[in-house]
């Protein structure tokens, strides 16, 4: 599918990174997303992927909330897109689940929103192939009934230096050992 996109990414960046960790509940989700907000606040395009109930929008919301944000976060599924103005950043959030064809993301100006200041989160990339630049970072929630393993697979150079911080802050994180096979199955769908 979009693996392509990520293999010419990872080799332009060499050696990419890759971590996982598995998190007990909703409560150990959101406080993860809010260990990873401070290394976020200069922007960058991370994409979101798991099953249905997985745990994105619950991350997206510790996230943002993390980064400031006083209010709700919901889910953008019938709006595509939710936008929260903070002091010192602007975050797009995208639920790309019921966007009928790529081209669709062209028509609501998607080229406006991804910029180089703003931190955007996509949810469902893979309704937005062809349309959508290569991610920064990489996201994947694989819902384990009781809990959920979460693979962050670096795609950029400032995300190799994202999770380089973050493994140093976090000794529960763990290095996948294939990267570029990790980033086919997150990326196709498939159980690694």
């Amino acid at each position: 599918m979009i693996i392509e996109d990520f293999t010419n990414v990872t080799a332009e960046h060499s050696p990419v990174l890759s971590l996982t960790r598995n998190l007990h509940g909703e409560a150990a989700t959101l406080a993860f997303a809010a260990s990873l907000a401070p290394l976020l606040t200069s922007g960058g395009l991370i994409f979101l992927q798991g099953t249905l109930g997985a745990g994105k929008t619950a991350f997206s919301r510790g996230l943002i909330q993390a980064l400031g944000h006083q209010g709700a976060v919901k889910s953008p599924t019938y709006t595509l897109v939710e936008d929260y103005l903070l002091d010192s950043l602007h975050i797009y959030h995208f639920d790309l689940y019921r966007l009928g064809d790529p081209e669709e993301l062209e028509f609501m100006g998607i080229r406006d929103y991804i910029d180089g200041d703003a931190l955007c989160l996509v949810e469902w990339p893979d309704k937005g192939h062809g349309v959508l630049p290569p991610a920064d970072l990489i996201i994947d929630l694989d819902d384990l009934g009781d809990s959920r393993q979460i693979y962050l697979t670096a795609a950029s150079a400032r995300a190799n230096s994202w999770l380089q911080q973050l493994q140093s802050r976090d000794s529960s994180l763990q290095p996948v050992e294939d990267t570029l096979q990790l980033a086919g199955q997150v990326r196709t769908g498939a159980q690694p």
